[in-house]
Formats: structure tokens, C-alpha cells, sequence
């Protein structure tokens, strides 16, 4: 078998060391430490994000998406497969150096969907944008850290607490969708997405691409007065 070659270090603003390696044309990013974050051959979970999402939105013309989290691309990917020629996509990377990866270790994977015209990516926190933000997304992916249970940022429960989940609610259009990844189920979220006016449902979906792979879960939320979660 092929050796993890080391191919760059980052550094999030919390102080945690990223790793980038390389084993042949697959690619992983992990903790210091050992822990994946993401690797290149396990993205089907990342796509179902974007594409439930847009499954919700019925082909609402011009959609304005905000993307929380670069990572290896798989979700903005996903949504430009999705998305009509007319659409905006946001992407909020935190890291910087993750969108360098992008265009140079990583070149093979993210092809040139960095050069697609509908594309805008912005190095910042993705919470800050929400934030500022009011109406302005028919739909928001977040694909931050681990999920609601982050491995690496205490501060995400700026984003999953309920102050992020009600900006995250006024920064949507009427009918916006809210979605979120996340790498296990967490029944005090679904709670919480209740409590904050969306109605959601949780979908269990794979890792890979071929139904194997760990089980993820990616919450739909719809602002709405209903206070029900529903699992799918």
C-alpha cells in the first residue's frame, strides 16, 4: 500500500493544526493527531447536502446559496450540478489556506469549479455572514466542523446554538431552506431547530457514494410555525 505523503499544515483561527496528505490520487485532511476531518473518496454525504437542499427549493429561479465550509468541495459541487445558470453560490471558508489547497495540491479534485462565474468564495466565518445578513439566502448548507458536535470549534454553537439558528432563520428568504451536515444524530438538535421556528426532518445518509460508509445526518429545515421534527 501506498504511504500518506504530507503535503501542507494549516492553522484555524482556534489555534488547531490541519494536515493535508496524499496517498496516490486520494487526498485526506485531518487534526493534528489523527483524526480525518475529510477524505477524497468519502463525499456522498456532502452531496446529499446540496441536493436535498435543492430538492426542497423546486426549482425557485435564482436561488442565492450560502455555502458554510469549503472542504474538498464536494457539497459546492454538488450544488452547481443542481443549481440553474442563473443561480449565486457563496462560499464561506474560514481557513484560508483551504481554498489555496484547493487550486494547487488538490488541482485534480476541484477541476476548475472555482473558475464557474456563479461562484463566489469569501475567506471569513460563515456565522459572521449569517449574522449580517437578512433575507438574503433561499437557502443556507452548513457544513461546518463535525456537525452540532464539532470536533474542533467550541465556538460553533454560534451556528447550532439557538442565537446562530435564529439568525440563521432571519437571514433566509420566505420558503428558505436550512441545511445542515452533521457526522452523527443529535436528538437535543432537533429539539432545538423546533424551538427556534423551522420545521425539519433528519435524513440518515451514507458516507460513500455506493450506500457504504459511515451513517451521517443532514437536517432539512423550513422556517415555519409548525414545532415537529420528522425522521427520514
Amino acid at each position: 500500500m501506498l504511504p500518506w505523503i504530507h503535503l501542507a499544515t494549516a492553522t484555524t483561527p482556534e489555534g488547531d493544526t490541519l494536515r493535508l496528505l496524499r496517498r496516490g490520487e486520494e487526498f485526506s485532511i485531518r487534526l493534528e493527531g489523527g483524526n480525518e476531518l475529510m477524505n477524497s473518496r468519502l463525499g456522498g454525504s456532502e452531496e446529499a447536502l446540496a441536493t436535498l437542499a435543492f430538492d426542497h427549493l423546486g426549482g425557485r429561479p435564482a436561488p442565492r446559496v450560502l455555502i458554510g465550509g469549503l472542504g474538498m468541495g464536494f457539497t459546492l459541487r454538488a450544488a452547481q450540478g443542481a443549481a440553474p445558470p442563473d443561480a449565486r453560490l457563496v462560499v464561506s471558508e474560514i481557513v484560508p489556506e483551504l481554498v489555496d489547497w484547493a487550486t494547487q495540491h488538490m488541482a485534480t479534485v476541484f477541476e476548475d469549479c472555482l473558475a464557474d462565474p456563479r461562484v463566489e468564495v469569501r475567506t471569513g466565518d460563515v456565522a459572521q455572514m449569517i449574522g449580517e445578513a437578512a433575507g438574503a439566502f433561499d437557502a443556507i448548507l452548513l457544513d461546518v466542523d463535525n456537525g452540532p458536535n464539532g470536533l474542533t470549534r467550541a465556538e460553533n454553537d454560534v451556528l447550532y446554538g439557538e442565537a446562530g439558528l435564529r439568525a440563521a432563520r432571519r437571514a433566509l428568504s420566505a420558503g428558505g431552506v436550512l441545511a445542515i451536515w452533521s457526522a452523527a444524530p443529535d436528538a437535543g438538535f432537533s429539539r432545538r431547530l423546533s424551538k427556534c421556528g423551522f420545521y425539519a426532518t433528519a435524513h440518515t445518509v451514507r458516507a460513500g457514494r455506493t450506500k457504504r460508509g459511515a451513517r451521517h445526518t443532514i437536517w432539512i429545515a423550513f422556517q415555519s410555525a409548525l414545532t415537529s421534527v420528522k425522521l427520514v
